[in-house]
C-alpha cells in the first residue's frame, strides 16, 4: 500500500503540540472586528485545543507532521 499524503492545507492550519494534542487557532478574526468587543478579540486571539470528536480525522490527515 503506498504512503498516505499529508494534506498540506490542514497542516497549515493545525499544529501538533508535544504531547499529540492538535491545537487550532480560533475564527473570525479576519475582518469586520470593529464590531466586537475587546475582550471577545483577545480571547480569539488565542490557540485552542481541538475537539475531541475532530481529532481522529485530522490526526488522519496530517500523518507525518512531527
Amino acid at each position: 500500500m503506498p504512503k498516505m499524503k499529508t494534506r498540506r492545507s490542514v497542516a497549515k492550519r493545525f499544529k501538533k503540540t508535544g504531547t499529540g494534542k492538535i491545537k487550532r487557532s480560533h475564527a473570525f478574526m479576519n475582518h469586520m472586528q470593529i464590531n466586537k468587543p475587546k475582550s471577545a478579540k483577545r480571547k480569539l486571539r488565542k490557540s485552542a485545543l481541538l475537539s475531541k470528536g475532530d481529532t481522529k480525522r485530522i490526526a488522519q490527515q496530517i500523518t507525518y507532521m512531527k
